[in-house]
């Protein structure tokens, strides 16, 4: 069912679990570290699993990455962000693989699974997330828009965003999965890991990282790009589940636009790597992004996928 979170219920909420108290750079301090680090030899960094089942294929990339367990969910309130922008084809996160995200956390032990949007019911419908969500027994939390609902996060590496704005009820998660899907985007021609936490950030905030003529002047896209690479360093996913299996190349975010059919699911944890995986299935590379760039300048990830251990499969 679709939680909406309005003022009453958030004054009650936030007596109960304190929000009030102060953060420090990191959104949730004991993401900072993979748990994959500690895999030696035998990690995977990025698995990419192609094929027409995106369900299984989702179940077969966190099996390559060594299993959930890995990451340690046992009694834990888990926080997803799935794309649900837009309802054209290509521009919102499968339905299957939030579905196979679900069930992955819940086979894990998770206490409670949360999907988190500042966006409307309509769009998770459209989407056809609304029913995977209610189906598989997780709980979709809408956040109003009002930035009394949002939390002041410094960010001291900050280039160009020296202040992010969180909803303040994704600090009531343990541990926080990204699920975006990569796809164009109208001004920097590429949307996913890094992109995709603009959905934590409020609105007005996210106004902010748009400058006037952001789609064609140069500097104007460089601040976007800098703003979303500076977000990125206080809010640090457990895991990334990447839907490259249907994407738009034109006319991103929101389409319709162009479409190509990988038929790929891509996880890990690094967002750079994976952000530089992904503009390769349309023929580009992760140097062509600004923000792919000041991402790696931030120390967030690694750029250059002949560093990286890339396991693909097809099932």
């Amino acid at each position: 069912m679709a939680e909406k979170i309005g003022r009453r219920e958030f004054v009650k909420r936030s007596v109960k679990i304190g929000l009030s108290v102060a953060v420090g750079s990191n959104v949730i301090p004991h993401l900072s570290h993979s748990p994959l680090k500690a895999f030696g030899q035998d990690r995977v960094d990025l698995a990419v699993v192609s094929g027409s089942d995106y369900l299984n294929n989702t179940f077969k990339a966190i099996e390559l990455l060594g299993g959930i367990e890995k990451f340690g969910l046992k009694n834990l309130k888990v926080a997803l962000l799935p794309n649900v922008q837009s309802r054209h084809p290509g521009t919102y996160t499968k339905p299957d693989i939030v579905r196979a995200a679900i069930r992955i956390c819940q086979k894990a032990g998770a206490k409670e699974i949360n999907c988190l949007s500042w966006l409307t019911v309509k769009h998770w419908e459209d989407a056809g997330l609304a029913n995977v969500v209610k189906e598989e027994g997780a709980v979709l939390k809408l956040i109003e828009k009002d930035e009394s609902f949002f939390k002041a996060v410094a960010i001291p590496p900050g280039k160009a965003l020296k202040e992010a704005k969180i909803m303040k009820e994704f600090f009531n998660n343990d541990v926080f999965i990204n699920m975006p899907i990569t796809k164009d985007h109208a001004g920097n021609k590429f949307t996913g890991t890094l992109k995709n936490l603009m959905g934590l950030n409020s609105p007005t905030s996210n106004r902010t990282f748009h400058k006037k003529d952001w789609q064609t002047d140069r500097s104007a896209l460089e601040h976007l790009d800098q703003c979303i690479a500076d977000l990125n360093t206080v809010i640090k996913p457990l895991l990334c589940i990447v839907d490259a299996t249907e994407l738009i190349t034109t006319n991103g975010p929101f389409g319709p636009g162009e479409l190509i059919k990988p038929q790929k699911v891509v996880a890990g944890v690094d967002r750079v790597a994976i952000d530089a995986y992904c503009t390769t299935l349309w023929g580009m590379r992760g140097e062509d992004i600004i923000m792919i760039n000041r991402g790696y300048e931030h120390k967030i990830g690694e750029i250059d996928l002949k560093k990286v251990k890339i396991k693909e499969v097809t099932i």
